[in-house]
């Protein structure tokens, strides 16, 4: 995996961070990594009279105080390592997908929102940012744990017709992951989701017996499973044996909807993190840019990793 160079870490006053912030300083100290404190004060706290809001426009009480508490989260942590704030003003996922086209972060941390009027632990920023920004996005719930025990990679493909993206993007995945639970020796559960789709409307044929019906299952199950043998080869390859004999990552094929089957191997395998796709025509997409997403996301109850394919650009202004 190429180390992250250039962490960005976006503060989340309304969440616990102690967490968050001691395993976001410990991956900038494993990867050698310049890490950047942001915190983005509401335009709307902004005395500017008719001027636009910048930076320099927010009141002194507003700085003093927001500095502070930024300081004040950051103590611990002052001896290990560089550490850079910044003070922004506007929407969040606007400054931060602005800061990172402006300053190169190759990753992005921030603690999820976890709104207290809902049991969602992802809020809106935290959905714009996983819809928009171009650099991985890394969510974290504020219960972190130093050091994660399992992990899964969410993997998506079309076994009859394979695309370019889609095998950077699980490449990409696959590398991040197997480095991370190495780094950590956490068990690595490397999924992917299968819905057999021509299903249904061979149950609605007249002619259609239990035979055909088994048969065309069972040929989709192969090649699924097929697909998903090979990118554990890959990864094989780009670990090497020895590191894979200890990763020994464990292969879930699972038959059915993305958002239900996926979420449901996050509780039964108690996850820590899940590593997924945002850019796919089928599959993952569905589930980050679709109307589906906030259903996914809703069952999760840790932290979600994203990542973007390979020539990803914003198609938004901000």
């Amino acid at each position: 995996m190429q180390p992250f160079t250039n962490i960005l870490y976006v503060n989340e006053p309304g969440v616990e961070q102690a967490a968050t912030l001691a395993h976001t300083v410990a991956l900038a100290e494993k990867n050698l990594a310049k890490l950047t404190i942001v915190d983005v004060v509401p335009a709307q706290v902004v005395k500017a009279g008719i001027a636009l809001p910048t930076e320099e426009t927010v009141s002194t009480n507003v700085v003093g105080d927001r500095q502070g508490a930024l300081e004040t989260l950051l103590q611990p942590h002052r001896g290990r390592l560089p550490i850079r704030t910044k003070l922004l003003v506007g929407k969040t996922f606007t400054e931060v997908i602005r800061a990172v086209l402006e300053d190169g972060y190759d990753l992005v941390i921030k603690p999820a929102e976890n709104p207290s009027w809902t049991a969602r632990l992802f809020g809106n920023d935290d959905l714009h940012l996983l819809r928009k920004c171009p650099c991985p996005i890394w969510l974290m719930k504020s219960s972190e744990k130093s050091n994660y025990q399992n992990i899964i990679a969410a993997v998506d493909f079309d076994p009859l017709h394979p695309s370019s993206v889609e095998q950077a993007l699980n490449r990409e995945i696959l590398t991040l992951a197997g480095s991370l639970a190495l780094s950590d020796q956490a068990k690595l559960h490397l999924v992917h989701a299968w819905e057999s789709f021509a299903e249904a409307t061979m149950r609605s044929r007249s002619d259609a017996t239990f035979e055909h019906l088994v048969g065309y299952a069972g040929l989709a199950y192969t090649q699924h499973k097929r697909g998903l043998d090979m990118l554990a080869k890959e990864l094989r390859q780009e670990i090497g044996e020895e590191a894979y004999a200890a990763l020994a990552p464990r292969l879930h094929l699972l038959q059915g909807e993305a958002k239900k089957t996926i979420a449901s191997l996050t509780r039964d395998v108690d996850a820590d993190l899940v590593i997924l796709g945002t850019v796919a025509r089928r599959g993952l997409i569905g589930l980050i840019f679709g109307n589906t997403a906030e259903t996914f996301l809703d069952e999760l109850s840790c932290s979600v990793l994203a990542i973007k394919p390979p020539g990803f650009k914003l198609r938004t202004q901000l």
